[in-house]
């Protein structure tokens, strides 16, 4: 399967993200939703951020260009809010799931969406 099908299909496709991306640990983008855009610098700072999850916790994520507050980060996750919204980061061997969700979609089936596809991906040696 390609990169894009996982965002088209295993992530929007999913009915519980909005929005998404797959990027690789040197921050550039394998696939995307069209019109979502992770630019370089914000993919560099999400893989730094998920080095050091401290880091985030005062400047939050920023992700297309909105700022993120963050409410939980560790070595693997970030979790993010804004207003209604809000934004999943999960970190695999090779990638990072990069995933907004919009207002009526609840945070926990986002979660849920991007793990799945992150264990996979983990067990699949990316």
């Amino acid at each position: 399967m390609s990169w894009q099908a996982y965002v088209d299909t295993n992530l929007v496709g999913s009915g519980s993200v909005s929005q998404a991306a797959i990027i690789g640990l040197d921050g550039a983008t394998w696939a995307t939703t069209a019109g979502f855009a992770v630019t370089a610098e914000e993919g560099a700072k999400i893989v730094k951020g998920l080095e050091a999850p401290d880091t985030l916790r005062g400047q939050g994520v920023h992700v297309g260009g909105v700022k993120y507050f963050v409410l939980r980060t560790d070595e693997k996750n970030i979790y993010g809010k804004k207003d209604k919204d809000g934004i999943v980061l999960a970190k695999t061997g090779k990638a990072v799931l990069v995933c907004v969700y919009k207002d009526p979609i609840l945070g926990g089936a986002c979660s849920n969406a991007v793990g799945k596809l992150a264990d996979y991906l983990v067990e699949a040696g990316y």
